[in-house]
């Protein structure tokens, strides 16, 4: 769909000026004749480079689309039509990115397309997961119910986005403090005290001449120091960004101790959540997992899982194949044997997924609690071992004076 700069007449001879989406000029012909607008001439607008950029790479965050599910679910649970719903959403203060769709969805549906269809079309700014829910909305008439159970989604996923992001920042606030500190004292002061000293007839400590001979190293060949620092940063930046670097970096996420246990529990109520509302929804087990692996969020654990939809799709039943890469832990495994056994899979998933979280949450606050103080002695200790280094040869010209 392209929008159109467009000159139009109405039966007056007025003119009128303005900018309309459309497929093509013969849609925005018919769209301007239902207003009693005659189209004179039209010119497509083209993107800037820049808009162009931004469309391609932007992302929508969890928290917009839990936002966006929510303020949908409630204009559609009261009974406002679906392409009501979207005019007022795509005048809502989203981020320009899903405002900019929101624009297109609009007048595709208004053309006579499913929400559904229309989403299709935008498979970079919503994720397989929300396109599938909405296509199960559409065709079980639940629609509104299935917009309620995307917003808990995707609040649950930010929220817990968020702690964990919370959870890393003060160490590393903590480690780059350290590191400041201790260049600084390097850098700066180390040399000023041993200038000071330098006219004493006295034998510096052994740590002290260590730590001056880093300075003087450190003062000649800064430049270099902070390149091979700034190289080294953005080779690993740009090996993560790599699918090998991406591979070895969310193996080494789920075999990694105490790590791999929250991404495993993380990964668990992701899958359990997500497969179980499609599942709920009316969706068959192996369009479901189709579905759920690209939510996932590991690719370690994605591509195991693409070798156990194989196996479903061969005959083999979803507790065995799961069971068989090992992709779960045992308990979740059980309970999706009791879920096959009793015919209630989906509620059973569902449910398990708050307890999850929970193990997630709990393990992350865990971490934290033990490693702010390991991070505060180790930076302690380091600072204590600089000032003992800086003030063991001032001690001993006091005690040379008597002092």
């Amino acid at each position: 769909m392209k929008k159109y700069k467009y000159t139009a007449i109405n039966l007056d001879k007025k003119k009128f000026t303005g900018v309309f989406l459309a497929e093509d000029e013969q849609q925005l012909a018919r769209r301007l004749a239902e207003q009693s607008l005659y189209l004179v001439k039209a010119s497509p607008i083209k993107k800037t480079t820049a808009s162009t950029f931004f469309s391609a790479s932007g992302k929508v965050s969890a928290n917009e689309l839990a936002t966006f599910c929510r303020q949908f679910a409630i204009m559609v649970t009261t009974g406002i039509p679906i392409v009501d719903a979207l005019g007022i959403l795509k005048a809502q203060s989203y981020s320009g990115l899903l405002k900019k769709t929101l624009e297109f969805v609009f007048e595709d549906v208004k053309s006579g397309l499913l929400l559904s269809q229309s989403l299709e079309k935008h498979k970079k700014i919503f994720p397989q997961f929300l396109r599938s829910m909405i296509y199960v909305g559409e065709i079980s008439g639940a629609l509104d119910k299935i917009l309620v159970t995307l917003a808990d989604y995707f609040e649950t996923d930010a929220r817990i986005k968020k702690k964990t992001k919370s959870a890393m920042i003060y160490p590393i606030i903590l480690i780059f403090m350290a590191v400041g500190i201790i260049v600084l004292m390097v850098a700066f002061i180390i040399p000023t005290f041993m200038d000071a000293l330098s006219s004493l007839d006295i034998e510096m400590p052994a740590l002290t001449m260590a730590l001056y001979n880093m300075s003087v190293a450190f003062q000649e060949n800064w430049k270099k120091i902070v390149l091979i620092v700034l190289g080294a940063v953005l080779t690993i930046f740009l090996l993560l960004r790599t699918k090998k670097g991406k591979d070895v970096f969310d193996t080494f996420k789920l075999k990694a101790p105490v790590i791999g246990k929250i991404t495993t529990d993380l990964v668990t109520a992701r899958f359990a959540r997500a497969f179980g509302l499609l599942i709920d929804g009316g969706m068959d087990v192996v369009e479901s997992m189709e579905t759920v692996q690209i939510v996932l969020g590991n690719r370690y654990v994605e591509k195991r899982f693409k070798a156990a939809i194989e196996d479903v799709r061969q005959g083999m039943s979803l507790t065995v194949a799961l069971d068989s890469y090992k992709l779960f832990p045992p308990l979740i495994i059980q309970m999706i044997a009791v879920g096959e056994r009793t015919g209630s899979l989906a509620e059973v998933l569902i449910r398990s997924c708050p307890f999850f979280d929970n193990q997630a949450e709990t393990a992350l606050s865990s971490i934290m609690t033990v490693l702010q103080p390991i991070i505060l002695v180790i930076i302690g200790g380091a600072v204590g071992v600089l000032f003992y280094a800086i003030y063991s040869p001032l001690l001993q010209v006091m005690q040379g004076f008597g002092v």
